[in-house]
């Protein structure tokens, strides 16, 4: 066992990691980043679209204000409004520092960073740098951390973080590179590991998204809350079978394209004929699961997208890697052809319940969220190029609140006891016994059949009787082969994670009986603002075992009509 000793340790590469990296570094900490892939390689590189900032470079009359209204009202009032205003102020600088670390943005014809429209905003906010906006913000990020020349260990997979009766004290993790175990000891750690796609079957995200961020705050005692509320992006690549679940930009949308059925039918009239294809994303989900549910989807159960009415030049500028998207997968040109598309599941709206003054996790010390991780920023239904400004804002604040808890000159002492018996844990797993990945396979099958963009009581009692079951068969699983480079080995390690994030997402759309934001429950098809007007927040309980329980709803500015009474 190797053991490394820091100041601020962050976990997670991605936007939110190393903006917390970066400024927990200006702040004078000693930074330490352990990262799942390599430097330069996490989830953020995958997202398209953009990045939101009221600057009004192509309609002078946005505003903050009008984004903060754009925030809260698109993600169903669940939002905590005190981390909405944090976003939309913040965000307009944080997107300087991009420029300043070597981002390069599209620009208006006078210079100014060009900003396109997405769905459900009042004004085209979004930043863009083409179709690989988060591309260009990893590049920067990353230059910018090795011009700082930050420490980085990359491909460790974290399994347990480290507590103490005061807090979080370091993590635990697997080297892949040398198959020995890594224990960091840290006085404060930012957690910043992304969302849990991979609990479902059709996913947009990459295969380290199970959801072990949650899972890890979750052990040590921290608060979920509102796992319920999943985002299905509308626009999933189906064809091939091998890149079903990549996703489509909303970009596409955002530049004209139109959404079909397979009779040709604009169907968003039917369902948002105000705002069409650019409806917020639960609600351009629902309608194409509904087109498909009734008949008037493709062969392959999937809608058409098309942009082929617009000019073929202005395509490949704008979406560039949606055109070779297509062409290297489905042989499609989308010039001149539809995209065939279906919803795929993509980000989580919930997570681990911070304070707004700190960025810090409600009951656990020392420990600090960015990204993806923390709760409250995007309520039920995240507007599309919110997440990329929520890194950076957030990213920012979580390094300089862990930055400021590490200005002490005591190191916390790591429990020699627990060290040990989670080595023994990773060590027991080899053994004989069922192979991780089909319990994979299987609870993937069953989120995705039980859980997905339409639920009800019926489905998540089975679902949750379902996930008990699996987690039976993931306590006699057994990993063959030796430890360097084992990926069945890592499939064991985040089964844990998936099962506990599952879990926590089931019991919660369980007890929100109503209907609000990504969360859809058929028999509760309305949203109640009388009665669930509430976050729903998960804690372990008594003997270990998931407790749901709601909290009202802190509604500091904005507040639906009859909310609570």
């Amino acid at each position: 066992m190797r053991i490394m000793e820091t100041d601020v340790l962050v976990i997670g590469s991605g936007g939110a990691g190393l903006r917390a990296a970066i400024e927990a570094h200006r702040a004078g900490a000693k930074t330490l980043i352990l990262a799942r892939t390599i430097l330069g390689k996490a989830h953020t590189t995958m997202a398209e679209g953009g990045y939101n900032a009221a600057l009004g470079n192509r309609d002078p009359t946005d505003s903050i204000e009008s984004h903060f209204q754009d925030t809260v009202v698109e993600g169903a009032y669940l939002n905590d409004q005190r981390l909405v205003r944090i976003l939309v102020e913040e965000a307009p600088e944080r997107i300087y520092d991009l420029e300043a670390y070597g981002a390069v943005f599209d620009r208006t014809a006078e210079g100014r960073i060009a900003q396109r429209p997405f769905g459900g905003q009042s004004h085209p906010r979004t930043c863009y740098v083409g179709d690989e906006t988060g591309h260009e913000m990893i590049m920067a990020l990353t230059e910018e951390v090795r011009r700082r020349g930050l420490q980085h260990s990359d491909e460790v997979l974290v399994t347990r973080l480290l507590a103490d009766p005061t807090g979080c004290v370091g993590a635990f993790g697997v080297e892949m590179r040398t198959g020995g175990y890594l224990a960091v000891r840290a006085k404060a750690t930012v957690l910043a590991l992304g969302g849990a796609g991979q609990v479902y079957r059709v996913t947009s995200n990459p295969d380290e998204a199970t959801g072990d961020g949650y899972a890890l705050a979750y052990e040590i005692g921290a608060e979920l809350m509102d796992m319920e509320q999943v985002q299905f992006h509308p626009t999933g690549m189906v064809h091939p079978e091998s890149a079903k679940g990549i996703l489509v930009t909303e970009a596409v949308r955002g530049e004209g394209g139109q959404l079909k059925n397979a009779r040709g039918e604009r169907f968003m009239e039917r369902y948002s004929p105000k705002q069409m294809e650019l409806s917020p994303r639960d609600v351009v989900a629902r309608s194409i699961y509904t087109e498909i549910q009734e008949g008037r989807g493709t062969p392959r159960g999937a809608v058409y997208l098309d942009i082929s009415h617009k000019d073929a030049g202005l395509v490949e500028a704008k979406l560039p890697r949606m055109v070779k998207q297509f062409r290297t997968f489905a042989n499609l040109d989308i010039t001149k052809e539809a995209m065939e598309v279906a919803p795929t599941a993509h980000h989580f709206m919930g997570g681990v319940k911070i304070r707004p003054e700190d960025n810090r996790s409600t009951t656990v010390g020392r420990l600090f969220l960015a990204g993806e991780n923390e709760a409250g920023v995007h309520g039920g239904n995240r507007l599309g190029g919110n997440a990329l400004a929520e890194t950076q804002v957030f990213g920012a604040r979580a390094g300089r609140s862990a930055a400021l808890a590490a200005a002490t000159p005591i190191m916390p002492a790591l429990d020699e006891a627990a060290l040990s018996r989670e080595e023994a844990r990773l060590d027991s797993m080899f053994r004989k016994g069922e192979r991780p990945q089909a319990i994979k396979r299987d609870l993937r099958e069953l989120m995705w059949a039980k859980v997905g963009i339409v639920r009800n009581e019926a489905d998540l009692i089975r679902a949750l009787e379902g996930i008990q079951s699996l987690l039976g068969r993931s306590e006699r699983a057994g990993v063959s082969g030796g430890k360097l480079y084992n990926p069945e080995w890592y499939d064991a390690i985040c089964l844990r994670s998936m099962l506990l994030v599952s879990e926590a997402i089931v019991r919660s759309a369980l007890l929100r009986q109503e209907s609000r934001g990504a969360h859809f429950r058929s028999d509760h098809p309305r949203r109640d603002d009388v009665h669930w007007f509430v976050n729903v927040n998960v804690m372990k309980g008594k003997e270990g075992r998931m407790e749901a329980t709601t909290t009202p709803i802190q509604a500091t500015e904005l507040r639906p009509e009859g909310a609570g009474k």
